[in-house]
């Protein structure tokens, strides 16, 4: 039993969560990713967001869901994420709509996509709200705002051209890497500046800093200094 426990501690688990907003391919991807990752995924989708797959891709809602762990109906606000005291490593909403994402605001949730968002926040869990929509007008930012001042971590689906997208394939893995940031995971799709990317390198300020053994401060011309000091 309690190596049962300790397994089941260990799992990581992500809940994912799809609304109805374009962008459906971020939040598939990220279900990819997880497994990929040996991260438990948990999926629940709007009816909106099962219209939009099948508009935007070549899958059915049924082949997205068995890309998951655990797939939940939207009503089913019995399910385990709809609990504080199902521990998870936080969520994200991708693509986020604005009913979504308005809904989340006044915490005033009718399905279980938003009642788990809103029990990320008052567990202080991660959550990222892949906000898919422009422009803005003041109430879509006030409610970016009411979110953000109660925690959530507002990712609109940005391009990276500095990380030579080739595809539209490159742009989603980009950004799917950049929310996984932000859960603490490394995934390595993600192209980052200063590391794969030649262009944001930098040489070292000084090569005796790699060297220098720890705790001690690697300074040009210290021996030179020790010598004039020991001649006074």
């Amino acid at each position: 039993m309690k190596a049962r426990e300790t397994a089941k501690n260990k799992a990581e688990r992500l809940v994912i969560g799809l609304s109805g907003a374009s962008g459906v391919a971020y939040g598939i991807r990220m279900l990819e990713a997880c497994r990929e990752l040996g991260i438990e995924s948990h999926l629940v989708m709007t009816k909106p967001a099962e219209m939009t797959i099948g508009y935007e891709t070549e899958l059915s809602p049924r082949q997205v869901a068995a890309k998951a762990d655990f797939s939940y109906a939207v009503g089913d606000i019995a399910a385990p994420i709809a609990s504080g005291s199902f521990k998870t490593k936080g969520m994200i909403v991708a693509p986020c709509s604005v009913r979504t994402m308005s809904e989340i605001a006044t915490g005033v949730t009718t399905n279980l996509l938003t009642r788990s968002a809103d029990v990320m926040l008052k567990e202080r869990r991660p959550l990222v709200l892949m906000v898919r929509e422009t422009p803005l007008h003041l109430g879509h930012l006030r409610s970016m705002t009411a979110l953000a001042e109660m925690g959530a971590i507002i990712l609109p689906p940005v391009p990276a051209f500095y990380a030579e997208p080739r595809t539209l394939s490159d742009l989603v893995d980009q950004m799917v890497g950049r929310a996984l940031d932000l859960f603490g995971y490394d995934w390595p799709d993600v192209k980052r500046w200063g590391e794969e990317l030649a262009k944001g390198k930098r040489k070292p300020t000084s090569p005796s800093a790699r060297s220098a053994p720890k705790g001690e401060v690697a300074v040009a011309g210290s021996r030179a200094s020790e010598g004039r000091r020991g001649k006074k």
